[in-house]
């Protein structure tokens, strides 16, 4: 028998209840088994029907991003040319005093505006750590210029401010059961997480025998899955078949004129542009078919069915919002539903993009701890619920602009010049338009900073990069997006390796370097302390956490509620106390303060309208094919990339039909090359009928590899998007063309 007590001893299995926090619209809980230190498995969610939020591959992948060979672990140091990636170890103190000595100096020489905070999108969404706590510290400091412009939604966000006057246009999944009829407008929530309980509700809806149409460019999986029918559709031209739509509703007097005469502004004007009163030409299925390549058959059928379905869900999702057209495919939605009375109504919806419901936003108030200002922005005009672009770019620039910002500073036409940049919780170079510009702006900036886990393409460009935690290693509270209703609590479940840092830790140290003045920095030795602050902060008490203890070891607070979330409902219930946030009160099909603004390409009711680089372009003469870059299934965003499993569960390949691929001698597994006057990439072809000719489809995300001669080998797909926002201010990186080739026949 063994001496039992020579035996090691072994470490128990603990099981931490956490969250994700990467930049998707889940949330989802996790269970994260931990042994000996190290996370051995991830589960997901164990309650019970009807409860359990069921995640997706990426968490389940979270152990192999977390201990990937690739993660950085030191603080490093560039040492060779901007963008190729050589860097040198050094120590922390060696970094923040750097770093503090720069921005004492860009300080003292240009002023706090030459300040440049670069944020979103990356690994990190949570509500306390992050990128909060340097917004704070450089408050402080004094001050400091960032950009302006969600990317995934702008355009949503103009459409619903000029419409509704808020962006909280959501209804909860588990309405969908209440439609007789659903409209997915762009919409692949099996890819693109809209939710962690969205998919779901939406097979429970199929199952209940609800009708789903799905209109995409795209066959892609949600519509395999859920779709009675597939309607495809030429991008950019989902504004002219919803106006088609509404010549039908109008023409057949199917739409709800006693809800648009009670509850909107603007109707009348609307309807002289759809039936022709307006220009002359009257907006008929037949006008639409030949603008968007859908039979005016189909089209005539789709609005006698929606508008008759009662009530039904349109859900026009932030894919066609992200381009050109963005925020008048939006605008365009949202009269629909007010046509057909479905605003406020259960099963039905208010369009606008799939924007969120205000469960999450009970810890908005505490996001910079105490509720200090910038003052570099102070004294400007609040940029809040203003449809004038020219207002809200008085202190910042587009996000989309933001490495034209770097580049052209004041002489451009931007409100600051760069001198220090410090990027965190992002890989912007990789996501924003026209990535080769941007790399060549990035090579003349004076001083950069990154914060990141990753040798990311953007990093490779640093002076000074600052290895993070991961959401593993920290503790923080999270909220989900679009839908609910619950908050998660993301509780740490293993000691940060190497000597990577979390956020909040590296603003705590260098605030020691700055001097802030009278007041220092406010510093948590308890990060417990302030995240039960924050929760309970004023908020509806239904919301409210009463419970923290029990919030942290559940790692979930559930919100249950009588009935779904509605969004409106109030405002259509009972309209004289609770008027829309518009000026009017009502839903603005017409809206006074865009009229104001006389611009011939922001129309002040919603119109289809030809942009740059769409099928009208004389562009499309050299790059004839339109381009499209929806989310990928495995990674988000960038975040994941390097991720093996997640690599070969879906590879990085080119969608095309066989139309476009056969002239062009491409068979599938073919290397191609795909370019334009912006960038060449290449990558690999799949040829496929569930993409409509004259389109192409690559994945956002991949990392940006530039060969000697320019040519990308990474697939980013960015090297070919513009750095452009259409007139509400989307990033319109749906909005583009390019042309293919074999890449063995192709001749530079």
């Amino acid at each position: 028998m063994e001496n039992q007590e020579n035996d090691p001893i072994e470490e128990e299995e603990i099981i931490i209840r956490t969250t994700s926090a990467f930049d998707c619209g889940g949330r989802c809980p996790l269970r994260v088994h931990v042994k000996d230190g190290r996370i051995t498995r991830v589960e997901g969610d164990d309650a019970e029907e009807p409860d359990q939020l069921r995640t997706c591959l990426r968490c389940r992948a979270l152990r192999q991003y977390v201990y990937h060979p690739a993660r950085l672990k030191y603080p490093l140091k560039r040492d060779g040319p901007k963008g190729e990636g050589k860097f040198k170890r050094i120590t922390w103190e060696e970094a923040l005093d750097e770093i503090a000595k720069k921005l004492t100096y860009v300080k003292k020489t240009y002023g706090n505006s030459s300040i440049f905070l670069v944020t979103g999108g990356g690994y990190l969404g949570a509500l306390h750590d992050g990128t909060f706590a340097l917004m704070r510290l450089l408050t402080q400091f004094g001050g400091f210029s960032t950009h302006y412009g969600n990317v995934s939604s702008e355009g949503s966000v103009y459409a619903t401010q000029t419409q509704y006057g808020s962006p909280f246009v959501g209804n909860s999944r588990e309405d969908l059961l209440n439609s007789k009829l659903i409209i997915m407008w762009g919409w692949d929530p099996a890819r693109m997480i809209s939710g962690t309980d969205t998919i779901y509700n939406l097979i429970k809806a199929k199952e209940s025998g609800i009708k789903i149409f799905c209109i995409d460019p795209r066959y892609h999986d949600t519509a395999v899955i859920l779709a009675d029918q597939w309607i495809p559709i030429i991008p950019g031209t989902d504004t002219a078949m919803m106006v088609s739509m509404a010549y039908i509703m109008i023409n057949e007097n199917l739409h709800d004129q006693k809800f648009l005469d009670k509850y909107t502004v603007g109707f009348d004007k609307f309807k002289e542009y759809v039936m022709g009163d307006e220009d002359g030409v009257p907006k008929t299925p037949e006008w639409a078919a030949k603008i968007c390549g859908v039979d005016a058959s189909v089209i005539e059928q789709l609005a006698r069915e929606y508008a008759t379905a009662k009530p039904a869900a349109l859900m026009d999702c932030q894919g066609p919002a992200r381009s050109a057209m963005g925020e008048q495919y939006n605008r365009t939605a949202m009269t629909l539903c007010a046509m057909t009375g479905n605003v406020g109504r259960h099963g039905g919806s208010a369009g606008g993009g799939l924007m969120g419901i205000p469960y999450g936003h009970m810890f908005f108030g505490a996001r910079i701890p105490p509720p200090y200002r910038n003052p570099v922005e102070v004294g400007g005009k609040s940029v809040r619920g203003s449809l004038d672009l020219q207002i809200r770019f008085i202190k910042r620039c587009h996000t989309n602009k933001i490495f034209d910002a770097i580049a052209k500073g004041k002489e451009g036409g931007y409100p600051f010049d760069v001198k220090f940049a410090w990027f965190v919780n992002t890989n912007f170079l990789n996501q924003l338009g026209n990535t080769n510009k941007s790399a060549a702006a990035l090579k003349k900036l004076d001083y950069m900073v990154i914060s990141e886990l990753w040798m990311t393409p953007t990093a490779k460009y640093a002076d000074i990069v600052l290895p993070v935690t991961s959401i593993a290693e920290r503790n923080d509270i999270t909220r989900p997006w679009p839908s609910g209703p619950y908050y998660t609590f993301n509780n740490k479940a293993i000691e940060p390796l190497g000597e990577c840092k979390s956020d909040l830790k590296i603003a705590e140290e260098l605030s020691d370097s700055l001097d802030l003045g009278e007041e220092k920095f406010v510093k948590y030795p308890k990060v417990d302390r302030i995240l039960k602050t924050l929760v309970k902060m004023p908020a509806d008490t239904r919301k409210n956490i009463r419970d923290f203890k029990k919030y942290q070891e559940e790692g979930i607070h559930r919100i249950k509620l009588e009935a779904p979330y509605v969004a409106f409902k109030k405002e259509i219930d009972d309209p004289e106390n609770h008027p829309f946030k518009t000026p009017s009160g009502k839903i603005e099909i017409f809206s006074q303060r865009v009229a104001d603004l006389k611009n011939p390409h922001n129309p002040p009711v919603p119109k289809y309208l030809s942009t740059w680089e769409d099928r009208n372009d004389p562009l499309i003469e050299k790059y004839p094919l339109q381009i499209i870059s929806p989310h990928p299934p495995n990674r988000v965003h960038s975040e994941l990339y390097l991720v093996e499993w997640l690599k070969e569960v879906a590879p990085h390949r080119a969608w095309i039909n066989p139309v476009d691929a056969e002239p062009r001698e491409i068979k599938d597994g073919d290397q191609i090359i795909v370019f334009n006057n912006r960038g060449k990439l290449t990558i690999e072809a799949w040829v496929t009928e569930r993409i409509i000719p004259g389109v192409i489809c690559i994945f956002e995300g991949a990392w940006y590899d530039p060969d000697e001669n320019g040519i990308d080998r990474g697939g980013c797909v960015n090297v070919l998007t513009k750095d452009a926002y259409s007139e509400g201010g989307a990033s319109a990186l749906n909005t583009c063309l390019v042309q293919v080739s074999k890449l063995e026949n192709w001749s530079g």
